[in-house]
Parts: structure tokens; C-alpha cells; sequence
């Protein structure tokens, strides 16, 4: 089912996701339901956060992304990072493996704004998926960025936080105002 996404402005983005240690029935039905929802949004990671559940999951796919190639690494070896999509992860640890680099970043729960978010290009990765098995990685370019964007939101952290304070001047207004739409419909729901 497609779930609504949450923006700017909601509460739930800023909670830090609780670790999943067990794969339930109503896990398995979010991972189908984030999936679901990232691909009708056209988007290429969604947190729990972002659909209003505070847990460490989030989902990933890269393989429509043509001009922004990732790369994979499997127990050492380059892998298929097509054959690894779609990526559920759970828990994950990211360790960068260099230093960051600006590129181009949005987000589902920011419509509209995108800006250049300084990362590592390369991290290593180790959670669990959606088979509750141990996965352990190592990605670079697109993926990665994805990786650590997702990574962030099940601690709460929004890209907006790692926007240097000039983009964030520049955006001013737009978050302001997805900010206080999201902040409107919080109160319309909550009244009787």
C-alpha cells in the first residue's frame, strides 16, 4: 500500500528510529508498504521516519538512476549492485571510507528542493535485511549517498541539517513555508 510521506514540518521526522531486532508479519508489511511508496513517489530511499514509524528500516533502489553510477562491494569483490536492489536495511552502521564531497542531494519529505550535501563517496555498511540476516558492504557513488541520506534519517537527521548555512539562506522561504503547511495539516488533523 502506498503510504502517505510525511514533510518538513512533522515530528516524526526528527525521531530516532528504535533498533529492529525481529523480522514480524507487521514489518514484513511496512517493508512492502516503504517499497511501494518510495516507487510511486519516483524516489530512490525511504526511512520508516518518513512514513511515521520511528524504526531503524529503511528502503533503497538506485537501478533507475543512469546518470549517477554506484558501485558495490561484496566480501571484498565488485558486485552487481543491480542484482542487490532492492536494498531493505535494518540497524545500519556506515563507516566513511574517504573524505566528503559535494553532490546534489533531495528528498521525498522536502518536495521541490534539492542542494549540494558534502559526503563520503565511499562507505562501509553493516545491518541487517529483511531476512534478519547479518549484510555487510561497502558502496560508493550514488548508493552511498543514499546509504548515509537514509542512515541519517533514522537518527533523526534531515539533509537540511548538513546544508551549509549559505544554501540554507537561499531556502529560506520554501522551508519556511513547506514547514508551516506541515505544521497546518498537524493542526486540522488534531482538532475534533
Amino acid at each position: 500500500m502506498v503510504l502517505p510521506i510525511l514533510k518538513y514540518g512533522h515530528p516524526a521526522l526528527r525521531q530516532k528510529g528504535a533498533r529492529v531486532e525481529k523480522i514480524t508479519p507487521p514489518i514484513r508489511q511496512l517493508i512492502e508498504d516503504l517499497l511501494a511508496t518510495m516507487y510511486a513517489a519516483a524516489g530512490v530511499g525511504l526511512a520508516a521516519q518518513q512514513v511515521g514509524h520511528a524504526l531503524q528500516l529503511t528502503v533503497i533502489d538506485v537501478r533507475g538512476v543512469k546518470d549517477r553510477p554506484s558501485s558495490l562491494e561484496l566480501a571484498g569483490k565488485p558486485a552487481d549492485v543491480g542484482g542487490f536492489m532492492p536494498l531493505v536495511l535494518f540497524n545500519p552502521i556506515v563507516t566513511p571510507l574517504d573524505n566528503p564531497i559535494a553532490g546534489p542531494e533531495g528528498c521525498l519529505s522536502f518536495p521541490e528542493i534539492f542542494a549540494d550535501i558534502a559526503r563520503p563517496e565511499s562507505v562501509h555498511v553493516v545491518g541487517m535485511n529483511e531476512k534478519g540476516e547479518r549484510i555487510e558492504f561497502r558502496c560508493g557513488g550514488l548508493l552511498a549517498r543514499a546509504v548515509q541520506h537514509e542512515a541519517d534519517h533514522l537518527h533523526g537527521i534531515l539533509f537540511i541539517d548538513r546544508m551549509s548555512n549559505e544554501i540554507k539562506k537561499e531556502l529560506k522561504h520554501q522551508l519556511d513555508q513547506l514547514q508551516q503547511a506541515s505544521k497546518e495539516e498537524l493542526r486540522k488533523k488534531a482538532k475534533p
